[in-house]
């Protein structure tokens, strides 16, 4: 990674050492000889009343500096030490005065190695990236918080994970002792519950007294996070453990021990096994079910030993061009439906009892509810419901099935099987024919746009680190999936800004196993949060980002003319308060002005492919890339 030799100053304004550079502030620097500099030098003074240092201490909320005292072990090493225990690769930061200790502890007594710190330009692009980061990996990445202000700017990243049930271990500060704190500013990024301020959203949270009680809670909360229904964690780190020196002899960091996941009842998933057997035509749909390139595998097998659809609608569960992937034939109406991890089967239990057909639920999600927000859905009346975790619990499953599987049940299923894989493939043909729509339109087609990246993809180990929902699904249409780290799904509840900052997260995942990250970023999420691309150009990390740039938010422009049609009013006026034009973005520019090479606006699609050739190659080099492409709306 690069660093910088650069001193920095903390944006929360706390300037240490205030009186001292009062008193400087105030003399001024002359050059000898040089009068015109001087005069000026004198004029700005009278202009402007220079601050004391008391005005400075009200005005940052620090006290003027009155000892020089050495602290030789402060608690923040020891925490260190702690987060050392963990895996903790990467520990991502936008810089907080909350944290300032542990902040110096990492980079100085830890020599910023796991984890190593990555510079955030905002708190929500630093959960984001650990989000991106951990649907890779398969762990937690570190994010590092400051307090209230912070968390704020954070939270709606965190409910994203939350929501897509992705580990992350959070840590932010807190000066909690009240009797310690300055009024101003170290008040106000103070809480008495930090906590408090994320927990409908958070897996769990702890805010620690002492340094063995940070020990037990840090290990604790990583365990927790990846345990399934996996979710981040938040412990609150107070300042005063961080920068008072450690005097508790005897410290000692817990053992991590993992929680195995949960596996499904025995004579539960007999049952499972038996009216999936029995059914005439089952269906698959999963969610989540794959943690491991393991849980991908079991879903191939479940598959084939069913010969039974599988529809992935979230994430790389199942490889796409598999005959197996997808629905099945025209007006195949499922006897029996498993739902593996998926979210809200309620809609799918309803639709089934309507036609007589029975639903299973196999999810750890139930096994952990909160009471505020409503991301769990709707109450699935599902006919069996096995609580555990779906990728533990298909080795069992696949087991039951095939004890049951009789040689005339095996026929059956093989006659199935053929007749689901031969409408696959005329399924692909299909969307291979509709790829041609538009071909030379401009603004530039998504379908050419992805038609056009499959070719110089193809033969990289390549992963899509975007989601596919605003593209029209385009890629999951036209390349080949089949390995699980290839499409890590969206947002999880559906907060922009998300986009960028996971692709960013995702890609330096990648980056270690030496793959190809690429990301189909669309403009309006990219605007909530555009400095992590220089996060990406300062940190090295490689990744094609291929903007999506239909210039506008279109889903609420399409919301929009609804609206309108339903009322009976025209949709001329859609475009106002939800086009972004006039002026139009230049992507290109953006992503230069941030330190990487940019390429484009692109209007015209025959320049897509020679242009792409060239991005590819720098990104191959190590650089992260923006082609910035005007697109149809969808």
């Amino acid at each position: 990674m690069a660093k910088s030799k650069r001193a920095t100053v903390d944006r929360r304004g706390f300037l240490k050492g205030a009186a001292a550079g009062a008193a400087a502030t105030a003399v001024g620097t002359v050059v000898p000889g040089n009068t015109a500099q001087a005069q000026e030098q004198v004029a700005q003074r009278n202009a402007t009343a220079q601050p004391n240092s008391a005005t400075l201490a009200a005005d940052t909320g620090v006290r003027p500096v009155v000892s020089s005292r050495i602290v030789e072990k402060p608690g923040s090493d020891f925490m260190v030490d702690v987060l050392k225990t963990l895996d903790l690769e990467y520990v991502a930061a936008n810089p907080g005065s909350t944290f300032e200790g542990l902040h110096e502890s990492l980079i100085n007594y830890g020599d910023n190695k796991m984890p190593e710190l990555l510079t955030c330009c905002h708190e929500e692009s630093a959960v984001a990236m650990a989000h991106g980061y951990a649907k890779i990996e398969g762990k937690p990445m570190m994010a590092l918080i400051h307090g209230t202000i912070g968390l704020q700017h954070a939270s709606m990243a965190i409910y994203n994970a939350y929501a897509d049930r992705v580990p992350i271990y959070m840590v932010v500060g807190d000066h909690a002792d009240g009797a310690e704190r300055n009024a101003g500013v170290q008040s106000l990024h103070s809480a008495q519950d930090m906590g408090g301020l994320v927990r409908d959203y958070v897996k769990w949270d702890d805010q620690p007294y002492s340094l063995g009680h940070f020990a037990e809670s840090a290990v604790r909360a990583y365990n927790i996070a990846r345990t399934p229904p996996m979710g981040p964690t938040l412990i609150t780190m107070n300042a005063e453990l961080q920068l008072h020196p450690n005097t508790q002899p005897g410290l000692r960091i817990p053992k991590l021990s993992r929680t195995s996941p949960p596996q499904g009842d025995s004579a539960a998933v007999a049952e499972a096994a038996r009216m999936l057997v029995n059914a005439e035509r089952p269906l698959v749909m999963t969610e989540r079910t794959a943690r491991t390139p393991e849980g991908m595998k079991l879903m191939v097998e479940l598959a084939e030993t069913l010969q039974a659809p599988v529809s992935s609608s979230e994430r790389m569960d199942f490889p796409n061009r598999h005959p197996m992937a997808g629905t099945g034939w025209a007006n195949y109406d499922p006897d029996v439906i498993l739902n593996i991890e998926v979210n809200d089967v309620s809609n799918t239990a309803r639709a089934a009892r309507e036609r007589n057909a029975k639903t299973i639920s196999i999810s750890s999600i139930d096994l952990s509810h909160k009471a505020n927000i409503q991301e769990f859905g709707h109450y699935s009346e599902v006919d069996l419901d096995i609580g555990a975790d779906g990728e533990a619990t298909l080795p069992a499953l696949i087991e039951q099935c095939r004890k049951l599987i009789t040689p005339d049940r095996k026929r059956a299923m093989q006659e199935r099987g053929a007749k689901l894989s031969a409408a696959h493939k005329a399924a692909r043909q299909q969307n291979i024919q509709l790829a041609s729509v538009g071909w030379d339109a401009s603004p530039v087609s998504l379908n050419r746009l992805c038609a056009e990246l499959w070719p110089q993809i193809k033969d990289l180990d390549w992963s899509l680190v975007s989601w596919q929902g605003f593209i029209s699904q385009w890629p999951g249409k036209l390349w080949n999936f089949d390995k699980h780290y290839q499409y890590i799904g969206g947002q999880g509840a559906g907060g922009m800004g998300y986009g960028a900052p996971a692709a960013v997260g995702a890609a330096l995942a990648n980056k270690k196993h030496g793959r190809f990250s690429l990301s189909i970023q669309t403009d309006g999420d990219l605007n909530y949060a555009p400095g992590v691309l220089w996060t990406a150009a300062h940190h090295r990390i490689p990744l094609l980002t291929v903007m999506h740039n239909n210039r506008g938010y279109h889903q609420e422009v399409m919301f929009i003319e609804q609206a309108a049609s339903i009322r009976n009013r025209g949709a001329e006026r859609a475009h106002i308060g939800t086009k972004l034009w006039d002026p139009d973005i230049n992507y290109a520019r953006m992503a230069q002005a941030y330190g990487m090479e940019g390429f484009g606006p692109i209007t015209n699609p025959s320049e897509l492919a020679p242009t792409f050739k060239k991005a590819i190659e720098l990104v191959r080099k190590g650089e992260p890339v923006m082609i910035d492409v005007v697109t149809q709306p969808r």
